[in-house]
Order: C-alpha cells, then structure tokens, then sequence
C-alpha cells in the first residue's frame, strides 16, 4: 500500500487531529505512551500490508523520543514502497532518527540522493537534516554550507552573497 492508498478521509481526519493535539502539548513526555497507543488504534485500522502502518507509528515513537524504535519502522515504511511526500519525509526522519542512534554516516548515505530529487516544500529540511548528520561526522564545514544555502532563498538581502559562501565553504567543484 503506497501513500495515496489511505482509508479514507474520516482516518485521515483522525490521524491529523491526532497529531495537531501532539503539537498543542495535549500529550507531553508522562503521556507519550498514550499517544502512542491512539497512533497504534488508527493504524489497526488499515490493511496489514500497509506502508502507511509503519511510518505512523515510526513518527509516534519518534516524536516521543524513541529514535530507536522508529528506526526499524521507517525502513519498514519505505521497503513496503511509502513513496511521495512521505516517503520523503521517512527519509529524512529516519536519517534524523539514524544520526541520534549514533548512525550518522547512514543518514548521510540516505540524504545526500534527496538533494537531487524533484524539488518541493521538504527541501530545507532535507539539507538541514543533512547537515546535522555531516556535523555529527566532524563535517562542519559541508553542514553550514548546506544550511546557508538553505536559508539564501529566504533571506530579504544577501541572497547571493551567502549562496556564495555557501558554494566556498563546500569547496572547489561544489
């Protein structure tokens, strides 16, 4: 089952109010196993071969502090064909989830493709993701330029002064 494959629109009315209480801090840190648990109750609901199933509940475990455990379930996500705007988004939590499990280099690995990619409203993150894994290897110099040339775009001045010391900081040929 690939992304576009929801339920239907009630469930996934459910998993966005869901995750817009999450954000209001409906469920802090003594009731993350609770939100789990409302996660884990929705993605019952869909067929076993779901992509969708794994990335959900990758995300729960995730967002409550538990990379560890969203880890497995994103790479589940994704080998079950999660594709699109969320398979975009697996990628990069999972190469975030990676590099707080001390498997930096991994999410670099699964990043750097993505710089690539048809571009879309996830490009930021994905440079910014990216450039905490290359940090997180003693890649200092390469992080900052992904993240200045990351924010270039949005500054009101300075855009292309900053786009060029973006290109400087990744040295010749970047």
């Amino acid at each position: 089952m690939c992304e576009g494959d929801a339920v239907n629109q009630d469930w996934e009315d459910r998993v966005t109010a869901a995750w817009a209480a999450f954000d209001r801090g409906e469920y802090p840190e003594e009731r993350a196993a609770e939100f789990r648990a409302l996660i884990d109750a929705l993605v019952a609901e869909l067929p076993g071969d779901s992509a969708r199933g794994p990335f959900e509940r990758a995300c729960a475990f995730d967002s409550t502090g538990l990379s560890d455990r969203a880890v497995p379930l994103y790479q589940e996500a994704l080998a079950r064909g999660l594709d699109g705007y969320r398979g975009r988004r697996a990628r990069i939590q999972l190469a975030g989830s990676l590099r707080n499990t001390g498997r930096a280099a991994e999410g670099v690995e699964l990043l750097t493709p993505e710089l690539g990619a048809p571009s879309d409203e996830l490009d930021d993150a994905v440079r910014a993701c990216l450039a905490l894994c290359l940090s997180s290897l003693g890649r200092d110099r390469e992080g900052l330029s992904l993240v200045l040339g990351a924010l270039a775009p949005h500054l009101p001045r300075y855009r292309r002064s900053m786009a060029n010391y973006a290109r400087a900081l990744a040295g010749p040929g970047a």
